[in-house]
């Protein structure tokens, strides 16, 4: 159904090169063609021709379903932008300093991103251990709700 409330699919793919977010498109398309549309529209529009994903999701940094309370803390936020410089998305001067400060307090430490959600820290720095080849300590298996929709 979506589908029919896009006007010019031409207009849109542009604006998504553009790099618009999908709140200027649900502005826009209200604007000028009176038509009320929502973030998903936009989202399954970008998926179904195929487009560049717009956020990095990366399962593999990321596997645990984070909590609410817990996921704007400094270790997911860091793992976030991590996914995002791996993945070839633009990082902000500051935040690729955050980044590297914060990576190189992991390899100083030899510890790993561990993430319990039953406390109320959410997040720790453990030591590593054997099996920990990145950033963090791997679960048994991954509980994210919003795996990489992209991945085949």
């Amino acid at each position: 159904m979506a589908a029919r409330k896009i006007q010019d699919e031409t207009e849109v793919i542009r604006w998504f090169e553009e790099g618009k977010t999908y709140q200027w498109m649900i502005d826009e398309y209200k604007r000028k063609y009176g038509i009320n549309t929502v973030p998903s529209m936009w989202s399954n529009f970008r998926r179904r021709r195929g487009l560049d994903r717009r956020i990095a999701r990366d399962d593999d940094l990321i596997p645990w379903e984070v909590k609410e309370k817990h996921r704007w803390l400094y270790p997911v936020a860091m793992l976030r932008a991590e996914a995002r410089h791996r993945q070839g998305f633009p990082v902000t001067d500051s935040d690729r300093a955050r980044l590297n400060s914060w990576k190189e307090m992991l390899e100083e430490e030899s510890a790993v991103v561990h993430y319990d959600p039953d406390t109320e820290e959410g997040f720790f720095y453990v030591p590593r251990q054997e099996g920990d080849d990145d950033l963090i300590h791997q679960p048994k298996t991954k509980t994210t709700a919003r795996k990489n929709a992209d991945r085949d």
